[in-house]
């Protein structure tokens, strides 16, 4: 008496039969596959590339059915991995590289700040009013300055310097420059990050944050000004100021954009109109950190490589004509398609 398992024939026949009927399209899609894998799309006639999904159906109904009638193991993984290398095939993404790249400094990153624009406004409002108010307290009472410059900050430049020596801390030097830019650095990121962060809170944190930074620079700013350095101050500052400064505004913008979108979420429901933000403002930050670490590299080479006031006023002004042209003037045609072609969806 033979001890096989009478059923186990009966399955293997039956699942030759699932096989034979529907193998050619599996085999065909494989080999579709295959040349994808290969980076050949191009050499895909029109009703190749339209049968594609049909066929992927066809494996998907395959599976299914192999796994309702209880078919051999074998088959069912074929199936799975076919479906599986199918799907990724026609429905993932196949954006090169440069491809990601070239999307989103050509269109996602300039277009994003240009979304957030009454946001801007209101975040640069606040750095204004900062600097205004800083300048102001310590004209009237010269102790506020000592209260909004910390001892770490000012590096020297407190009320008992004298000319001479503020006039010093502005030379070039080029003793620790990669230590001082990281620091200098990663306190510019805290501050956006904070800035941004703290969005979500009804957006007043962000606010005190950016009034407090813009008083920072004020007090500075009276600091020099009351020693007749004004403009060397300013020069010194503006070769990295415009990007750092404009970085730190839209890290504002987006926290304050968050605050808004949550505070009042339109037809959206609240968590929607977050999903929706952060998508927004994630671009606008992955572009601050990028502003970030170029003002870095021009405050911690930049500022002390290059001592003439003229040259730092004018490196200062072509970067901020720079952002200036890139966030309002690229991108915007292609955004234009894209609001067409969605217009034309809908």
């Amino acid at each position: 008496m033979s001890d096989e398992d009478p059923a186990k024939p009966a399955l293997q026949l039956k699942s030759q039969k699932f096989r034979d009927a529907r193998e050619k399209d599996w085999r065909t899609l494989s080999r579709a596959l295959d040349r994808l894998d290969q980076g050949k799309l191009n050499s895909f006639s029109t009703d190749e590339l339209l049968n594609l999904p049909v066929l992927y159906r066809s494996a998907v109904s395959s599976l299914s059915m192999a796994r309702s009638i209880s078919l051999d193991r074998n088959l069912i993984s074929y199936l799975q991995g076919l479906c599986a290398r199918a799907y990724m095939g026609i429905y993932g993404p196949h954006a090169r590289f440069k491809d990601i790249l070239t999307g989103y400094f050509g269109r996602q990153w300039p277009d994003s700040v240009r979304r957030i624009g009454p946001e801007f406004l209101l975040s640069l409002a606040c750095l204004v009013i900062g600097i205004v108010a800083g300048w102001l307290l310590c004209a009237g009472d010269q102790s506020w300055y000592s209260a909004l410059v910390g001892e770490d900050m000012s590096g020297g430049r407190n009320l008992s310097a004298s000319a001479a020596d503020l006039k010093k801390t502005l030379e070039g030097s080029t003793d620790g420059l990669a230590v001082f830019s990281v620091f200098l650095m990663s306190h510019n990121t805290q501050v956006s990050i904070f800035a941004f962060a703290l969005g979500v809170i009804a957006g007043i944190p962000t606010a005190l944050l950016i009034l407090h930074n813009g008083m920072l620079l004020g007090a500075m700013l009276w600091l020099f000004a009351r020693q007749g350095l004004l403009v060397d101050f300013a020069g010194w500052l503006s070769i990295h100021g415009t990007t750092e400064l404009l970085a730190i505004v839209l890290a504002g913008a987006a926290g304050f954009h968050m605050a808004r979108r949550i505070m009042f979420p339109g037809n959206l429901t609240r968590k929607a109109a977050l999903v929706d933000a952060g998508k927004l403002t994630g671009s606008v930050m992955l572009g601050v950190a990028i502003m970030l670490l170029l003002a870095g590299l021009l405050e911690g080479f930049g500022r002390q490589l290059i001592t003439d006031t003229s040259a730092r006023f004018g490196i200062g002004a072509v970067m901020l004509v720079t952002w200036t042209v890139y966030f309002t003037q690229v991108g915007r045609r292609l955004t234009l398609k894209f609001e067409e072609a969605d217009h034309g969806r809908a």
